[in-house]
């Protein structure tokens, strides 16, 4: 028996933690900030990743083209106003976080007192 609505979707959310160059994190609150211009929302660079990554993916021709060729030929995911990837946070990369912590200097031992 075959109903009307098809099978739905893998709905599962997936995390993806990226690291950004800064300037590349500097371009992307520039482009949350055209938004809230644009729309008068604000949204956090984060929650606009997915939907810019989503644009990204259905723009690129030759990525498409491949799809197709491989006889993904687009699913009910792929084709929906939501992106595929539920949520991305963009934060400093640990490493990175611990590189740009100050450090404090101990007393130096090469310095006498009196």
């Amino acid at each position: 028996m075959k109903i009307k609505l098809s099978k739905l979707p893998d709905r599962l959310p997936v995390k993806l933690t990226v690291t950004l160059t800064p300037d590349l994190a500097s371009r992307l609150r520039g482009y949350a900030d055209l938004y809230a211009e644009t729309y008068g929302v604000h949204e956090e660079p984060s929650e606009l990743v997915p939907y810019i990554l989503d644009a990204f993916l259905k723009g690129d021709v030759e990525f498409r083209r491949a799809n197709r060729a491989k006889g993904d030929n687009g699913t009910a995911e792929s084709e929906s106003n939501s992106p595929s990837i539920a949520h991305a946070r963009i934060e400093p990369d640990p490493a990175i976080r611990e590189l740009r912590k100050p450090r404090m200097l101990g007393p130096r031992s090469d310095v006498s007192e009196g």
